[in-house]
């Protein structure tokens, strides 16, 4: 990894390790988002996952720690809401909020699928919480996750996205199970869903040219 730019190096340090905090947390019966909403201090367990994770990723560790200066600056970035809230998130592209009991490579499944929700940026901090609240509770799919203030050089528009990920699109009443309970939380509007088979073929909407498959 010597020849890699530090700076690129340290945000993807930083996405791989708010994933293992977000996992390790989990494993032990906690949640990351209400720890830090909550503003219970939690430093003595995170430092415990940052010391593991130096252990398993030294390079990775070292890029954080060239570019935050301590793992304290990195817990306080945290506290701050970096990888809880959107809005307030610059060092990754998206935040991920897996549902009880589930793999996170679910999502990866040819047979899952999203409802998408856009939405402008200073409405997706607030829309997040409940989308967030709600899979955390397992009422809706197997996982969600929310694109961040951190600007992508993929975005068409400045619009931010939320992603509700069901398991089986062919599983129509789960699907639309969910979406009603969406409808239950405030979104109304009408919104699609696309399968992950037409993600992993690189198609996208544009005009004269629909990829969603429910449309609800």
């Amino acid at each position: 990894m010597s020849d890699v730019e530090p700076e690129p190096l340290a945000d993807v340090a930083y996405g791989l390790f708010e994933h293992t905090l977000n996992k390790d947390l989990r494993d032990s019966g906690a949640c990351l988002f209400e720890l830090v909403e909550n503003n219970n201090d939690f430093f003595e367990t995170f430092n415990t996952i940052f010391t593991r994770f130096s252990v398993d990723y030294p390079q990775l560790a070292d890029a954080l720690i060239t570019k935050f200066g301590s793992p304290d600056t990195i817990y306080r970035h945290i506290k701050d809401g970096e990888g809880v809230i959107p809005g307030k998130t610059t060092k990754m592209y998206w935040i991920v909020q897996d549902a009880p009991d589930i793999s996170p490579d679910a999502i990866q499944d040819e047979l899952a699928g999203k409802w998408l929700i856009f939405l402008p940026p200073e409405d997706v901090d607030d829309a997040w919480r409940k989308v967030r609240n709600a899979t955390w509770k397992n009422e809706l799919g197997i996982s969600a996750k929310v694109s961040t203030a951190k600007p992508n050089p993929d975005s068409r528009d400045n619009m931010k996205v939320i992603y509700i990920y069901t398991p089986d699109w062919r599983d129509e009443d789960d699907v639309m199970r969910v979406r009603e309970r969406l409808r239950e939380l405030g979104f109304t509007d009408r919104i699609g869903y696309k399968r992950n088979i037409e993600t992993f073929k690189g198609e996208y909407s544009q005009k004269g040219k629909r990829v969603t498959f429910y449309s609800a």
